[in-house]
């Protein structure tokens, strides 16, 4: 419990959180807050405002937040530069808005301060030890390392309630996606997943590092199984070269058509691996959420902070060998990682 204990205030009409931004991991990750708030607030109107760029939840992962959030804003302008703090908060769309209770998931004090004025009730920040915010911690209280906990004590915070932090995230994936799953990896084989893709170089393992992870795999007679995103379309043939018996789900004949690159068909077809390992990236959270033992390979990022919600993770630091560069991690170490969890 991280507030102090006091009388509820008159339930929210209206929530707004603020967020700088969602890719398809952050998505997942906050979906326990999100439900929460819901569920905290079950009649309030609640507005999710991404104030730098683009949210999932307006996109890929439009139908997990249906009946959870009522309107997505992005790019509002607000966190993008200190010098707005100069100018007025935009026309559109949050000018002459007001809410009852805003929650600002982020610490940057110029970001709140930009966000403190719009209008509203009471006001949830984290910024400058919440200098800003209308409810403080008790005192002593220490700001978690997670992301997921960290949203989740602010929750609490403006709500009273507790929260705990989920281990496993359960999702109502719709049957189409789980027949869609068995029909591109029949039942059978045993199906290894790699997901060599990330948001960009540093957080990427060597692309010829999971060939040969791929490779020591279908010597042992197991189907190397790579789930690569529009961005990897390029690695298709180097992959395909390098590991004939692999197989490529998302590149199959008539699923873009069908599904497009929806994070939810990956989540369906993980559930077929028998373990799966990942660079720290939107399909390492994919893989867990489909419960299956996963390998994830951090590099720069943190692992406490953007840590899936699993209970079958393990996860192999690049500073543990030498430095942050994802070069580091030795073949051997994943292997030896992969065969644990297989044989466990």
């Amino acid at each position: 419990m991280c507030y102090p204990v006091e009388m509820p205030d008159q339930p929210p009409n209206s929530v707004l959180v603020y967020v700088g931004f969602d890719r398809i991991g952050d998505g997942l990750l906050k979906l326990p807050f999100v439900r929460g708030l819901r569920l905290a607030f079950p009649d309030a109107r609640i507005t999710w405002l991404a104030g730098k760029e683009d949210s999932v939840y307006a996109g890929v992962l439009a139908d997990l937040a249906k009946g959870q959030i009522d309107e997505v804003i992005e790019h509002a302008g607000i966190g993008v530069k200190p010098g707005e703090l100069l100018r007025r908060i935009p026309k559109s769309p949050l000018d002459g808005r007001r809410f009852d209770l805003i929650i600002d998931t982020q610490r940057t004090l110029w970001t709140s301060l930009s966000l403190w004025r719009v209008a509203h009730g009471t006001f949830i920040s984290p910024a400058a030890r919440f200098l800003l915010s209308s409810k403080k911690p008790v005192t002593g209280y220490r700001f978690p390392k997670t992301m997921q906990r960290q949203l989740l004590d602010l929750l609490e915070l403006a709500c009273g309630q507790d929260f705990p932090s989920p281990k496993t995230l359960n999702l109502d994936l719709d049957p189409a996606l789980s027949d869609a799953a068995t029909r591109l990896l029949p039942d059978g084989p045993v199906y290894i997943g790699f997901a060599p893709g990330s948001g960009g170089p540093p957080k990427c393992w060597p692309l010829e590092s999971f060939i040969s992870i791929a490779q020591l795999q279908a010597a042992k007679g197991r189907v190397p199984v790579f789930l690569l995103g529009p961005k990897e379309d390029g690695w298709l043939n180097q992959i395909k070269a390098g590991v004939p018996e692999a197989l490529f789900p998302l590149q199959d004949d008539g699923v873009q058509a069908a599904h497009g690159f929806s994070p939810l068909l990956p989540i369906a077809i993980s559930k077929r691996f028998e373990a799966a390992v990942s660079n720290d990236s939107g399909a390492g959270h994919m893989f867990a959420v489909g419960g299956r033992p996963v390998v994830i390979l951090y590099g720069v990022t943190a692992p406490k902070k953007f840590q899936p919600m699993t209970d079958k993770l393990t996860i192999i630091r690049a500073q543990d060998f030498g430095g942050p560069e994802m070069h580091n991690i030795p073949i051997d170490a994943v292997e030896e990682a992969l065969e644990k969890v297989l044989t466990s």
